[in-house]
């Protein structure tokens, strides 16, 4: 489900009914965890949180003129998803989130490589995508990038 906007206002309001409260408090979750030097944007038709050229020049590998992507959810056709790349570049992290994930539910994760997604708002594990959220600065992305993807 694409839902094209120019702001994440906009992307919120024309979410459908049904789940926009569930994309406000997970956004919300997100913002009060949030480290600095991250930006939120729209980015690839999400919900994004990167690092903007501001703090890494450089910006994404795949094109440059784009920021270095890092976080975004999405209202997809039926799932709410979540996409975290730290956990698609460290192991240690990926290992942690699932250690974690089984104390916040006793559902499987519908999980791919840096993708969650969740059928229903009661899924979502907001308080460990607030850990999650926080675990990792910017500066600690842009290493973890640099080492895992930049050539």
């Amino acid at each position: 489900m694409n839902i094209p906007a120019q702001s994440v206002e906009e992307y919120l309001e024309k979410a459908p009914a049904d789940r926009k409260e569930t994309l406000a408090m997970l956004r919300q979750v997100i913002l009060d965890n949030l480290p600095e030097n991250f930006k939120e944007e729209i980015s690839y038709g999400m919900v994004g949180y990167v690092v903007p050229h501001e703090v890494y020049p450089n910006g994404y590998h795949c094109n440059p003129k784009l920021p270095l992507p890092f976080m975004s959810f999405a209202s997809q056709k039926n799932s709410i998803n979540f996409y975290h790349m730290g956990i698609y570049a460290d192991k240690e992290l990926s290992d942690w989130f699932l250690k974690e994930y089984a104390k916040f539910s006793v559902k499987k994760l519908d999980m791919g490589k840096s993708c969650m997604r969740f059928k229903k708002a009661e899924d979502i594990p907001f308080e460990l995508i607030g850990k999650l959220v926080r675990k990792v600065s910017a500066q600690q992305w842009i290493t973890t990038y640099e080492a895992a993807f930049k050539k």
